[in-house]
């Protein structure tokens, strides 16, 4: 299987080549800048990853397409960050707060269309089958940034709730792109669905993590104000976790710090404080190691010589127990 370098070098060099116009620069600027921003290109890479457990050499059947899931990624962002009025994005302004919210609109839409365009330049004999998963998918993640939403207007959510969510949202745009890149390889339908749920389930565990590192993380590498899902009283894995098993005086102060809204650096440690009180950050750490068993042995039923999937076990554990 190609290295794992060589492939983000493929993916980094495909998005810098992406032939968007110069005109006009109020529509363009912010799509260029938003892909210059970086990220850990997980969608791309899991798709030329799958790609290559059936497949060597890339050819642009399989590279646009999985460039399109990194642009579509990069739309979802820029619309949650306005809709999250998130000022930081991967230690950078985010794209409402460069320009303003309009450009930000349109150039996030137009990202969207042109991910439709990447997607569609996959071979002619799986084009069907790709672009009915996708746009299933697609309609998913709005579906999962509606509940996301829902959920900030209420107290709390159960564990099922989040989960629902953030399948929604997050994992199934991760397991789209394993899957799309099956597709593209010639995998068996089968062994495409094995990569579908592998994909799921990393994704799961992927946006523990992320809800985890928002808590306790280092701003320095995460890339984003620590403590912002506190800020905003998001249902994460945390919140959910901490609200199910708080009680007595501890119940009160958590409602208490949820209620602040002046004095941002005293809830973030209030709520962390008595996150560690509680042992979420342990329990959040059994769940993303749970998620993690369940992406392998979805790998595991994929059809192909164990050697050959070698690079895909290294990553995924890497995406599970990163620091950013």
């Amino acid at each position: 299987m190609t290295s794992i370098c060589l492939i983000q070098e493929q993916i980094e060099r495909g998005l810098g080549n992406l032939p968007f116009h110069q005109e006009p620069k109020g529509l363009y600027d912010p799509v260029r800048y938003m892909i210059a921003m970086g990220g850990k290109r997980i969608r791309p890479m899991l798709c030329l990853m799958s790609y290559h457990l059936f497949k060597e050499e890339i050819d642009n059947g399989v590279l646009m397409p999985a460039l399109g899931m990194e642009l579509f990624h990069a739309f979802t962002l820029v619309h949650d960050d306005i809709m999250d009025e998130a000022d930081i994005r991967r230690g950078e302004a985010t794209l409402h707060k460069k320009w303003n919210t309009n450009r930000a609109i349109l150039s996030g839409d137009v990202m969207c269309i042109d991910a439709y365009t990447l997607i569609s330049k996959c071979a002619p004999d799986v084009l069907p089958a790709v672009l009915s998963l996708f746009s299933h998918t697609a309609a998913q993640v709005c579906e999962g940034q509606q509940l996301d939403m829902d959920y900030e207007l209420r107290d709390s959510i159960t564990h099922e709730e989040y989960y629902r969510m953030i399948a929604l949202k997050t994992a199934v745009l991760i397991a789209c792109a394993a899957k799309i890149g099956a597709l593209c390889g010639g995998a068996h339908e089968t062994d495409a669905n094995h990569l579908y749920d592998f994909g799921f389930s990393l994704g799961m565990g992927f946006q523990i993590r992320d809800d985890y590192l928002d808590a306790f993380g280092d701003f320095s590498t995460f890339g984003k104000i620590i403590g912002g899902d506190i800020l905003n009283n998001k249902k994460t894995w945390l919140l959910v976790d901490v609200l199910e098993k708080i009680s007595g005086d501890d119940r009160g102060a958590l409602h208490r710090l949820l209620r602040l809204h002046d004095s941002p650096q005293e809830k973030v440690k209030g709520v962390i404080d008595l996150y560690k009180k509680i042992c979420v950050p342990q329990a959040a750490e059994a769940e993303i190691q749970r998620f993690h068993k369940e992406s392998i042995q979805a790998l595991k039923q994929v059809g192909v010589d164990e050697t050959v999937k070698e690079k895909m076990y290294q990553y995924t554990t890497s995406l599970l127990n990163r620091k950013k």
